[in-house]
């Protein structure tokens, strides 16, 4: 069975995003091994600790290597990618090994998926800016800017993801894409 690695880039335990990491993964498990990815012990992006490798950075990279596929639920902040979710690309898009920086990174050449939730343009920008960066990389991205969710005022107020049925459909059709292209 392949392999899908979530990324939630919120570290907040009950973040919407992380919320939806759980919808996804409901929605793949019958059809692909989902785990996610735990990153809030990655350290700075730094080149003067980056060989030897840090023990977290080691880590990450290993559970990407064994992955498949990514699928990353990201939150918009400032009308961009979250500091600490793009320091963690970062780490991934490093050579493999640091002594051969002609290694290619653990994350090239993966199929992925890009997801948001946030306020009234449902993670529009982060999206398009990650969509450019995870080509830049060399993943395969499925379904361009992906699926992007806007909350009403109800949800900011309970903490509580609730997607209507046309959402659900829409994020259905992008699972199914995406399933279509890692089994493909």
């Amino acid at each position: 069975m392949k392999k899908v690695l979530l990324i939630v880039g919120s570290l907040r335990k009950q973040s919407f995003n992380r919320q939806l990491a759980g919808v996804v993964r409901e929605l793949i498990a019958d059809q692909a091994q989902v785990e996610e990815l735990v990153w809030t012990d990655v350290p700075l992006l730094n080149q003067d600790i980056e060989n030897p490798v840090p023990p977290a950075v080691a880590r990450i990279r290993e559970e990407v290597s064994q992955a498949d596929a990514i699928w990353i639920c990201t939150p918009e902040y400032n009308s961009n990618i979250p500091g600490g979710e793009k320091n963690l690309l970062d780490w991934l898009s490093r050579p493999a090994d640091p002594a051969d920086i002609t290694s290619p990174s653990v994350i090239k050449g993966k199929v992925a998926a890009i997801s948001g939730v946030g306020g009234r343009p449902a993670t529009a920008g982060v999206r398009a800016k990650m969509e450019e960066l995870l080509g830049f990389m060399g993943l395969a991205v499925v379904g361009g800017t992906g699926f992007g969710f806007s909350l009403d005022p109800a949800s900011w107020m309970s903490n509580e993801l609730t997607l209507t049925e046309e959402k659900r459909s829409e994020l259905e059709g992008l699972v199914g894409e995406f399933i279509d292209r890692l089994n493909g």
